[in-house]
């Protein structure tokens, strides 16, 4: 018995037709979820490269070449941590630690550019005070101290005496100079900021004598 073919289905398609229906088939959900993701081709590639260092090394025993493989991944995520992993945690840190009790989360230069423009005003108390938390900041972001909530100017002064201890008496006149102007509504004086803008100023660029300090808490 002959057969008959089907209407309208073309038995033995042209190119073009035969290159759309692979196409419709490619394109079924069952085909893009075996598709690899991307992280299974970067997988491949570093699998490929860690391979291609042992070609030719056929000599060395089985269990000697696994080790020198989990070697080299292991020096490889060392130093990914490294080079990605702590500048990155380092900066969350200082950009979302708050360092008072006000939740003051200005950077350095925010800092110093507020206390320069309280000084122009001649606007002592908030200059030094201003000043002051500008020197904390500093500090806080060298991690040469830590600070939490709680902590006083003179607890901050105390920790930061640690890593700078030749500017220990300085550090206690500031602190003293920030509490007087903050707390006990004294009026401050140009000559004080003058000398917390000289103190700020040169521990920005000292030296730490030692590793970073706890202060208590998050300067007031």
């Amino acid at each position: 018995m002959a057969l008959i073919p089907l209407r309208g289905t073309p038995l033995d398609p042209d190119a073009p037709e035969a290159r759309r229906w692979l196409e419709d088939e490619l394109s079924k959900p069952e085909y893009r979820a075996a598709e690899p993701t991307a992280f299974d081709r970067a997988m491949q590639a570093i699998g490929d490269w860690i391979a291609s260092l042992f070609e030719g090394a056929t000599g060395l025993p089985g269990p000697v070449l696994a080790l020198l493989a989990v070697l080299v991944v292991a020096a490889l995520l060392v130093v990914g941590l490294l080079v990605f992993g702590l500048p990155r945690l380092r900066r969350r840190r200082r950009a979302t630690a708050p360092l008072f009790d006000d939740d003051d989360r200005r950077d350095l230069a925010t800092l110093r550019r507020a206390a320069e423009a309280a000084a122009a005003s001649a606007d002592w108390p908030l200059a030094i005070e201003e000043r002051f938390r500008a020197l904390v900041r500093g500090a806080v972001e060298r991690e040469l101290i830590r600070v939490h909530p709680g902590t006083t100017a003179r607890g901050v002064a105390a920790a930061a005496s640690r890593p700078f201890p030749s500017f220990e008496a300085e550090l206690h006149s500031a602190a003293a100079d920030f509490d007087a102007v903050r707390y006990l509504g004294r009026p401050g004086s140009r000559a004080q900021y003058d000398a917390l803008t000289a103190l700020e100023s040169a521990l920005a660029t000292a030296s730490p004598a030692r590793e970073p300090v706890s202060a208590g808490g998050g300067a007031r």
